[in-house]
């Protein structure tokens, strides 16, 4: 005969409702009553029904997790599997299930994302992402459905939790190191006017320059669509023309490993002619020949955090909009060199 939620009651010495809220985490049961509640549930074992209870409270215990693009495609990039390792890490923590959006377009996905508020799958959602322009994020904040961001919110800042690198100083450093090294042709590979991030890293980049007294020239600047249409021609059209850069702040370590395996071919030695620093640290990085010189912005943390955060909303809803910076700092290897004149 299956265990009920009145056997744990009366073998911990409680009342029924009381072992109800020490399974809902309820913030106002002290943690002894929840230590011992919870050694009788194991004892016993006891597993609450989910199911039931979300009938019952109106709660699904289901974090929804929107990705940029599809699945398929977002999965490719390290950066979404470990920050999904980070908040499920949480959620698993607080006995919550994770929902990933599956949509192709953007259009798919929002479609998807008012099905999950509409239809009450899930408690409250993580944007892996941050646009410049981004209707899901006006939706959630429109219908007051609890939310976290990662990444610093284009509009409305003070109205949502979010949780950053603060990417305008990071990447501040990371030219500075370039500069120092006597480089004074730093490009800056990657940008995207859609991404907030990338917005941050050249403000960045452009106050590097600009306390060094050296000039912000456009064509140094190489947008993450060009990338993707030139592709590899265009990349090497820029790196062997008659004024090259010196150096190359990157916005992900992918591109930058693709941006190694060019200069290769192009006889362009890294870091003796190229020097180059990005974003991430993916575990590859360190495997590079030469080893590559990134920035760890703490992936696994970032989505820890924002789990922690929306967690925090889903069980109190009048907590006040935060944010929570999570510290990134740059694991110099040896792609980056002093300028050879």
């Amino acid at each position: 005969m299956a265990v009920t939620i009145k056997d744990v009651a009366k073998a911990a010495g409680v009342s029924p409702s009381t072992v109800s809220r020490v399974i809902a985490d309820h913030p106002h049961i002290n943690e002894g009553t929840k230590k011992r509640v919870r050694k009788v549930m194991e004892k016993l074992g006891y597993h609450p029904n989910f199911q039931a209870r979300s009938l019952v409270v109106r709660s699904t215990e289901t974090i929804g997790i929107v990705m940029p693009n599809s699945a398929t495609q977002a999965l490719q990039n390290p950066f979404f599997p470990e920050v999904i390792r980070g908040i499920s890490m949480k959620a698993h923590e607080h006995q919550f299930g994770v929902y990933l959006t599956t949509g192709i377009t953007d259009e798919e996905i929002f479609q998807q994302v008012i099905s999950m508020v509409q239809g009450r799958r899930v408690d409250g959602i993580i944007l892996l992402y941050s646009k410049t322009d981004d209707k899901i994020m006006n939706y959630l904040l429109e219908h007051k459905f609890p939310f976290t961001v990662i990444g610093r919110p284009n509009t409305n800042a003070e109205r949502i939790t979010y949780v950053d690198n603060d990417n305008i100083y990071i990447t501040k450093q990371v030219t500075d190191y370039l500069i120092k090294l006597g480089h004074r042709k730093i490009a800056f590979i990657g940008f995207n006017l859609e991404q907030v991030f990338t917005i941050d890293r050249l403000e960045g980049y452009k106050q590097a320059l600009h306390e060094a007294g050296l000039p912000y020239d456009e064509k140094y600047i190489i947008h993450e669509q060009c990338l993707k249409s030139e592709g590899k021609e265009g990349i090497t059209r820029f790196l062997s023309s008659h004024e090259p850069p010196t150096a190359l702040v990157v916005a992900d370590d992918f591109t930058a490993i693709e941006l190694m395996s060019y200069s290769e071919e192009l006889n362009i030695k890294v870091p003796e002619e190229i020097s180059i620093v990005s974003f991430n640290d993916v575990p590859l990085a360190e495997h590079m020949k030469p080893q590559l010189t990134s920035v760890n912005i703490d992936i696994f943390q970032l989505g820890f955090e924002a789990a922690n955060c929306l967690i925090e909303i889903i069980k109190n809803p009048v907590t006040l909009p935060k944010r929570v910076t999570i510290p990134a700092r740059m694991i110099e290897r040896k792609s980056c060199g002093p300028i050879h004149k």
